[in-house]
């Protein structure tokens, strides 16, 4: 069953090895088949080297194991969560990457200070609040995607394609798995240049609207006119 969404989940999940965005097992990515409201997610705990995509667990949306014999990712909730929150989106990446990392356990959200990050996300990468004791103690990983949904209440998600959650980690989401560790990715790099930046001008230069509007809609916008246009030949 869905043979192709469990190969670019195992693959999205190799890219998150492959891209350093994850130690040991912190990190998972999954992909949403929405027409038939199934999810595919990696295994709980298990060796990125060791996985395969006949691995790969298969959940309808309501967290129910319809394929696989073991254990999906124990953020299965949170996924689902966000797939039923954020309608545009098809896949999701979790990492513990140190630089987005740190920025989520200061509680602090990336500033845009420059076109590196104008052209992934539409304003500053957001901070969620931390999780209270009850959230915490009852559905823990229900109640981080919810707090993340909370968060993006007035915010497209696809125009950030990503968050910092309290404490944790990011969370990056785009149109398939690919896109969403490439977004992770691309966040990662920017909360490492933010840091950069911020240490060699710690007053933060505000970065003009009007350039970060310029870079984001040249790749995002309805005029978008950044890379080959469809059946253009190289």
């Amino acid at each position: 069953m869905l043979s192709e969404l469990k190969e670019q989940v195992w693959r999205a999940n190799l890219d998150l090895v492959r891209f350093g965005l994850v130690t040991l097992t912190f990190g998972n990515a999954s992909g949403l088949d929405r027409k038939k409201g199934i999810m595919a997610i990696k295994p709980s705990g298990l060796s990125y080297e060791k996985m395969k995509p006949s691995d790969i667990v298969l959940v309808d949306l309501a967290g129910k194991r319809v394929e696989g014999r073991l254990s999906p990712s124990s953020d299965t909730p949170t996924h689902l969560e966000l797939y039923r929150a954020f309608r545009t989106i098809g896949g999701i990446a979790h990492a513990h990457s140190e630089h987005a990392t740190m920025h989520a356990q200061a509680c602090r959200e990336i500033p845009c200070l420059g076109t590196t990050h104008a052209d992934i996300f539409n304003g500053p990468v957001p901070v969620t609040r931390f999780l209270r004791r009850d959230e915490v103690e009852r559905d823990y990983e229900l109640n981080t995607g919810k707090v993340i949904r909370e968060r993006f209440e007035k915010i497209k998600p696809l125009e950030r394609p990503g968050v910092l959650v309290a404490g944790h980690g990011p969370f990056a989401w785009g149109r398939t798995p690919g896109e969403a560790v490439e977004n992770c990715l691309a966040l990662e790099k920017i909360a490492k240049i933010a840091l950069g930046t911020l240490f060699l001008n710690p007053s933060g230069p505000l970065f003009p609207r009007y350039l970060l509007d310029k870079h984001f809609q040249r790749k995002h916008g309805p005029g978008a006119y950044y890379g080959q246009k469809k059946g253009e030949k190289r």
